[in-house]
Parts: structure tokens; sequence; C-alpha cells
């Protein structure tokens, strides 16, 4: 049964300040997923090294990738990427609208790609919204829109995941909740919290899966390196596609 992987990576600086991209590596390694979406990676910026850490990350796990920036200054780039061992073809990359109202706010962007599991192929959306709730609201909105998750070409089965800034009480969320299931509540009663790694509270990096992908397994990470690692632990979805018709 494959598995699926959230995880922001706050660009390999952990908890101790220390830059380490093998750390991120093991973290994730710790978990075995077979898919990885991962969020605030630096590629080639000065502040971490000059280091492509999506690259890094992707061949210390044996894995190819696709890194999405969200923003790109010159030669240095930040954003998002989608890791996995199993064949990849992107569909779309691109920005997530931001907020007139607010200036200086941080771009933020969704990469969409289909992974072949052997029998089917997935589509998968990884994402990281931002902090502003009317911003955040519009981005959960394009999400659903007809360029993502509603695009013709999403089709079932379909999993949006990421860091969406947003617990189940923000509108945001419950604009995807509308289109998409929650992982986590599909499977138990609690959602597992993944924010601040340390000693996690809330629940901000959600797995959201379409009507065939039903969900057999939810875990975070937990240990010394998980809680080193970064400012979120990783959270992964085990689960399986089930394309026959279901009662209504």
């Amino acid at each position: 049964m494959p598995r699926i992987l959230t995880y922001n990576v706050h660009r390999c600086v952990g908890m101790d300040g220390e830059l380490d991209v093998a750390r991120i590596a093991k973290a994730i390694a710790q978990l075995r997923p077979d898919i990885v979406a991962l969020q605030e990676l630096d590629v080639g910026r000065a502040r971490t090294g000059g280091v492509d850490q999506a690259h890094a990350i992707a061949e210390l796990l044996g894995m190819s990738f696709h890194f999405h920036p969200a923003f790109r200054v010159e030669e240095e780039s930040y954003g998002d990427a989608i890791l996995t061992a199993c064949p990849l073809r992107v569909m779309r990359a691109g920005a997530l609208p931001g907020s007139n109202a607010v200036r200086g706010l941080e771009p933020r962007g969704a990469l969409w790609v289909k992974i072949d599991l052997g029998d089917v192929e997935l589509d998968v959306v990884n994402t990281h919204l931002g902090l502003v709730p009317h911003e955040q609201r519009a981005q959960a909105s394009a999400l659903v829109g007809d360029t993502w998750m509603g695009h013709a070409d999403c089709t079932d089965p379909a999993i949006l995941l990421g860091d969406f800034n947003a617990t189940p009480r923000h509108a945001a969320y419950r604009r995807l909740a509308e289109r998409l299931r929650d992982a986590q509540k599909s499977h138990r009663r609690h959602g597992l919290p993944t924010f601040p790694s340390r000693f996690p509270m809330i629940r901000i990096d959600h797995v959201f899966v379409s009507r065939s992908v039903t969900v057999t397994g939810v875990h975070t990470g937990h240990g010394a390196l998980i809680r080193q690692a970064s400012d979120h632990v990783p959270l992964a979805v085990d689960f399986r596609i089930d394309l026959r018709p279901r009662a209504s």
C-alpha cells in the first residue's frame, strides 16, 4: 500500500539553528514514503550555502523530483517540490492568488503532477498557502477551481496536500473540505498536530483525498531527530485506490 508524506522543511534549518539537508532526508526516510511533498525549499540561495535542496534530498532518498519556485530572484529560488521513485509527469506549476491589500507577502504557488502507481495514475497537488485569512480563502478557492483540482485532467484518484497554514476552524480549510475529504478525519477521530515540532499543538499540514482514495493509516514523525530537523513534523498517509462504484 503506498504512503504519501507532506513536510514543511523550513529551508532545512532545524530548531537548533543548524542547516542540515541530510537530517531532513533522514527524517523523511524514517517514515518510508513512496511520494513526498515538500515546502520551503531553498535552491541556490546564499543564505543556505547555494545548495539545491530539492535535488540533494531527492538524491539522498533515491527519488526523482520536480521543484517549483514560489519565487525566484536572479539565480536564487524558494518553493516546493514533489519527490517519488515512481514515474512522474508534471501537469501544472504556477502561482496562487496573492493579496492586493497587504504588501510584502510571500508569493505562494502549487505543483500538480501525475504519478504512475502501476495500475492507476494518481493526481497529486502540493501547495503552501499564505498567512493572511483573505489570501488563504482566495488560494483555497483557486485550488478547487478549474485550473487545479477542478480541471478536467485532474481526475479521481487525486490528493491535495501541503502546509495550509490553516486549522480545521479556518475558512480556507472548510473550502477545501467541501470538495475533498480530510485524510485524517476519514481515518481517526482526532487529527494529529504537526506544528510546532518540539511540542506539536495545532494541525495546519493536511492531506485531502478524492472519492476513490481510501485512507488506511495516518502517521507523524516522532523522536529527537524529527523534533530538531524542522519547525513542522512530517505527516504521512497510507492509502489504497478503490475505483469500484460505491453505494451512495
